[in-house]
């Protein structure tokens, strides 16, 4: 180990300028700064690029923006297709599938091939897709594009390969689902109307086959026309021209009636014995008024009938409420016999579907739920109760109930954690839901055997904090935090809160956990800092708050006298809220001009207050108004709980709080904190900036479109280029006067505060957006009674290194190449009853520096990552061992010290949508995908890394959309996906009896083949639509037959698809022999009772 040290030794004095990044630090790849590799530090790297792999995991949340909705009677399975081309297929819970179309165009309309698992969909660029749903991974086995017509509407009946398609130009095609070519058999729009007609009937806006005869199909046009076609005779057994334009279409089951909804808010019944006028017509919804009119309503977007044996037919319908009721609420009706029930929903009903027992469409529907799809949100509604309550969802469909603001990822969590925190979040759950099992429970999932404790944690504009439960790629919320509770409500229009932020002064701009101690952190819009802790007893509290100034005076001006002067010490024993230090240019010494401007933004709650069990605010923090100007928003913080300490930071300095003694340590200026160490020898202070906008944080909703990357770049968005692509000057000897610096990261931990310190002590680190690193050594009382009486001292600072780009992260590694974690103490409950026996102390967990060194030697490796480049420097000799300039055209946006299979990596995110992972210390590159093609801010925000090779960001307003970078979780993914696919028996049809089916149509003697195959119909124009095959095939046979046994298992598949269906055969055979046993019986009995009769007495 002498040589180890003769060797960094030798770095240093080798590279006097390798600290302020010299020209020796290089800019390929790693380069160390001298001479010496990483086997000469004796690090033994294990990782390599084959331990890496980018894919998605799974996506939680609510699909946004959504379109259609689709529902597999059989196999309970939900899909639901979105604007953006997504399909999210949703089975039991564990069950959650999302599918994207390549093309990004809207879906149109779902349609499953009921029990075969298999899904069409229909998108906005007239495309057909046929999905296999029987692999974890669904993929498109065909897609059929149309040329000339836009596809409106699809029909497909239960157990037929043939797929009827309604277009814009009123016409009628049909797509053979096996092969996905088009039938030659077409329903013109002129032949389909009498000839007569002078007018163009519109789009197809309804297609279903007759219940009573699969051989008759209903067409219905968007002005008003029906028609029933006769699809062997190819002729229209009736037209039907209604004055009002039709909505939707809905079949009695014994297909003697139907129900159309209309624009006008009206419901027609009509009857087949008389097509010339309507059997019956209701306005369920529009009363008649004075003057004997009827109100005029909205239009019925969807009508289903449906029948019931031990009750009325139930009548299920969206939309129709009158016009002159402003301010309703969008309304699904339910009318049942003559009870008429409104169920207001929160947001727009974009579609709804009525859940039935039976398949079959001739069969008494028998409904027991209705599937409503919002704008936001899914709810199930339970028809089997007379009050329709509504099932308890069991996805996390709510991650959007207030727009999600800021997130944090946590992997291996300490195991007690979850159940805890479940525990008390259940205690504050809804009822009144039904007590019935959720209806959509298709497809299988087992608990993976690679899963560990997972936490994600999500801010809120509203305020409120969501901890949810993450584990083996599920997602379960687990506990609510309302932080807008310690605060007193402002009052609309007044106060310096109304003036900063309009609309959401309570949302979270970022969050800090220790899951160790159950010590959390809130940073909020309005320059709000709030502490809290667990407890698991409810408590009267006094909410502490503590208020700091954190401006910036333009008319100080700095001399190296002054700085010699004035270290930068904290006073002692200053406990005060308002702290006053011995330097007077320190930004919290200054007396207010006038009393009215040194006020925070909101104001807490003074009075004592009862908290519930869980987290309880111990401590506020709120940065003032200074001279009718708004405190700049927080740009950093850490917390470590072993030493009790809080630091934060913005463009205009860095504060440190003790929050054990509830005091103000430091608040100085950047600038200050240099001393006569100032890299860039500026003369004056930065002057303040006008009023900083604060609205860029809550628009993350609807149209944050990849346009303004301003705020997203770093944490301080000051003097930054307006697009991604533009390249950054990494100029740094001219710097200009008016460019505030920020402090961007902040990080406790054990170091070496000075290259002459033996032995690690407390130290803060400092990174602002100028890239310069500074080190503050601290004195903390090691005794229990020494910490809550005697002060924290903080020396003036150490080391200042120097790297391109906003400092992002720092990390710390031992000499053998392991991650240190920062120290932590254990949590105890404060609130707990007192024990005499066992005084509760306060029990620290350190991981020091040198607890290896007889290995190696004192001294870690400190490791900083900037938006540009990353260093990795010995301590306490500061030496730049490595570094690795990491972009030039682009700029980090996230980066973390990870641990993955068993080492630790830097994982970096770039604004060109790069991820990338570096060794360490080598800082060797391992991956560099090409994620993201186009990164926005909502991304930006949101996008965090943590251990296990695992990511997350917000891919949409409502959805979380989790990823692995490690290859072994790629490898392990297919067993933690659920089946959506089960092998289940279709349910048999009710025997018809033999009158009925004689005398009630030959609806099962119908052969489609016959009438649209090839031979009877032809081939249709190829200039139609276009066949494009897909790659689901494929790469269903990859994951099913990876590796040498492919070819094996691709027969085992055939041979077992092939005995399915030579099973279902047999299965056909059976009923056809049973079926044509009592068809002779009945023959027989009917010829013995008439073969006696004369021809009169029939």
């Amino acid at each position: 180990m002498k040589k180890f040290r003769k060797v960094l030794d030798g770095l240093t004095t080798s590279s006097p300028g390798g600290t302020i990044g010299s020209p020796s630090c290089g800019s390929a790849a790693g380069t160390p700064t001298a001479a010496p590799t990483p086997k000469e530090i004796d690090v033994q790297e294990t990782l390599v690029s084959e331990n890496f792999q980018l894919c998605k995991t799974v996506r939680h949340g609510f699909a946004y923006q959504p379109t259609a909705l689709a529902f597999d009677p059989v196999q309970k399975i939900l899909a639901i297709g979105s604007r953006s081309g997504g399909v999210r297929i949703l089975g039991r819970p564990g069950v959650d599938c999302y599918c994207q179309h390549e093309s990004g165009a809207a879906v149109l309309q779902l349609q499953f091939l009921i029990n075969e698992g298999a899904l069409v969909t229909a998108c906005a660029d007239d495309t057909l897709h046929l999905w296999n749903l029987r692999q974890r991974r669904p993929a498109v086995l065909h897609s059929l594009k149309f040329n000339r017509e836009r596809i409106t509407f699809c029909h497909l009946p239960f157990q037929s390969k043939w797929l009827y398609v309604g277009t814009e130009r009123g016409n009628t095609h049909i797509v053979n689902i096996e092969s996905f070519i088009l039938s030659g058999y077409v329903i013109m729009w002129n032949k389909a109307i009498e000839l007569s007609t002078k007018t163009h009937p519109g789009p197809v806006v309804h297609l279903s086959d007759s219940p009573k005869d699969e051989g008759k199909l209903l067409i219905g046009f968007e002005s008003g026309t029906i028609v029933q076609w006769d699809l062997r005779a190819k002729k229209a057994d009736f037209r039907i021209y209604y004055d009002e334009a039709i909505h939707s279409v809905s079949w009695h089951h014994e297909g003697k009636q139907f129900m159309c909804s209309h624009s006008d808010g009206s419901l027609t019944l009509w009857n087949l014995r008389n097509t010339t006028k309507p059997f019956q017509v209701t306005f369920p919804h529009g009363k008649i008024q004075k003057d004997g009119r009827k109100e005029s309503c909205k239009p019925i977007l969807k009508v289903e009938y449906k029948t019931s044996r031990s009750s009325e037919p139930f009548v299920i319908f969206s939309g129709g409420l009158s016009y002159d009721k402003a301010g309703r609420r969008p309304a699904l009706t339910i009318m049942h016999g003559k009870a008429i029930t409104v169920l207001e929903m929160d947001y727009p009903i974009v579609e709804f579907m009525v859940l039935c027992e039976t398949p079959y469409i001739n069969e008494v529907q028998e409904p027991y739920a209705v599937v409503v799809l919002l704008e936001k949100d899914l709810i199930v509604v339970d028809l089997t109760q007379s009050n329709f309550p509504v099932f308890e969802n069991p996805y996390p469909m709510d991650v959007h109930e207030s727009p999600v603001t800021c997130t944090a990822y946590f992997a291996d969590c300490p195991p007690d954690i979850i159940p805890i925190l479940y525990s008390i979040g259940a205690k504050h759950k809804k009822t009144g839901y039904s007590q019935k099992e959720w209806p959509v429970s298709g497809g299988t999932w087992t608990l993976g055997s690679h899963t560990y404790p997972e936490i994600i944690i999500t801010g809120h504009a509203d305020g409120s904090v969501k901890f949810w439960d993450a584990s083996a790629i599920t997602l379960q919320m687990l506990y609510k935090l309302k932080t807008s509770k310690v605060f007193e409500k402002p009052k609309p229009g007044e106060g310096r809160a109304a003036e900063l932020v309009e609309e959401d002064p309570f949302a979270v701009q970022m969050v800090s956990w220790c899951p160790q101690s159950r010590i959390f952190c809130v940073v909020g819009i309005s320059a709000h800092i709030i502490l809290y802790r667990f407890s698991k007893y409810d408590a009267n509290t006094q909410i502490v708050a503590l208020e700091v100034r954190l401006q910036c005076e333009s008319e100080d001006v700095i001399t190296p006298s002054e700085n010699e002067n004035n270290p930068c010490f904290s006073e002692p024993g200053s406990h005060s809220p308002q702290p006053h230090h011995q330097y007077p240019v320190s930004p919290g010494s200054r007396t207010p001009e006038s009393g009215k401007d040194s006020i925070p933004c909101l104001k807490v709650k003074e009075r004592v207050v009862r908290v519930p069990p869980g987290y309880q605010s111990d401590l506020v923090i709120q940065l003032l108004w200074v001279d009718g100007e708004p405190p700049q928003q927080i740009t950093s913080l850490d917390i470590n709980s072993a030493y009790g300490l809080l630091a934060f930071g913005n463009c205009n300095g860095l504060a440190v709080v003790d929050y054990l003694q509830k005091t103000v340590l430091l608040c100085m200026s950047t600038l200050d904190l240099y001393g006569a160490t100032d890299p860039y020898q500026r003369l004056t202070r930065s002057p303040r900036r006008n009023r900083q906008s604060t609205s860029g944080l809550t628009e993350l909703t609807d149209n944050q479109q990849s346009v303004d990357m301003e705020r997203s770049k770093s944490p301080t968005s000051e003097s930054r280029e307006n697009s991604f692509s533009r390249s950054r000057s990494s100029s740094v000897s001219s710097i200009d006067r008016d460019t505030k610096e920020a402090v961007t990261t902040l990080q406790f931990g054990e170091s070496y505060g000075r290259k002459s310190d033996a032995f690690p002590t407390p130290c803060l680190w400092v990174g602002t957006s100028l890239g310069v690193v500074l080190l503050i050594p601290m004195s903390i009382p090691n005794d229990q009674e020494e910490r809550m009486e005697e002060p924290v001292t903080i020396g003036p600072s150490g080391a200042v290194q120097m790297l391109k780009g906003s400092v992002l992260r720092f990390g710390f590694l031992d000499c053998m190449g392991a991650l240190i974690q920062s120290p932590y103490e254990v949590w105890r409950d404060t609130n707990a009853p007192e024990d005499p026996d066992r005084p509760r102390k306060r029990k620290l967990v350190h991981f020091s520096p040198s607890s290896s060194q007889e290995a190696c030697g004192e001294g870690h490796l400190a490791v900083v990552c900037s938006e540009r480049q990353a260093k990795v420097f010995l301590m306490p000799s500061q030496s730049c061992l490595f570094v690795h300039n990491i972009t030039e055209s682009s700029f980090v946006l996230r980066a973390d010290v990870v641990s993955v299979c068993n080492s630790v990596c830097l994982a970096c995110f770039c604004a060109n949508g790069h991820v990338m992972t570096l060794s360490l210390p080598s800082l060797r590159p391992l991956m560099d995908v090409n994620y993201l093609p186009l990164t926005d801010m909502r991304i930006a925000r949101t996008f965090c890394f943590t251990n296990g090779g695992q990511a997350l960001y917000l891919s949409s307003p409502t959805e979380i959309q989790r990823i692995t970078y490690s290859q072994e979780m790629c490898d392990n993914l297919q067993e933690m996906l659920g089946e959506l696919f089960t092998p289940i028996e279709t349910p048999e049809a009710q025997n018809r009896g033999f009158l009925k089916g004689f005398f009630g149509g030959n609806a099962h003697t119908f052969d489609r083949e016959e009438l649209f195959g090839e031979a009877a119909a032809g081939k249709a124009s190829r200039s139609l639509a276009q066949h494009i095959p897909g790659q689901g095939g494929v790469e269903g046979m990859k994951v099913a037959a990876s590796g040498a046994v492919g070819e094996l298992a691709r027969a085992r598949i055939a041979l077992d698809e092939r005995g399915q269906r030579l099973g279902e055969l047999e299965e056909r055979t059976a009923l056809m022999m049973t079926s044509a046993e009592t068809f002779s019986k009945h023959a027989h009995e009917l010829m013995l009772k008439c073969k006696d009769k004369k021809w009169y007495q029939f």
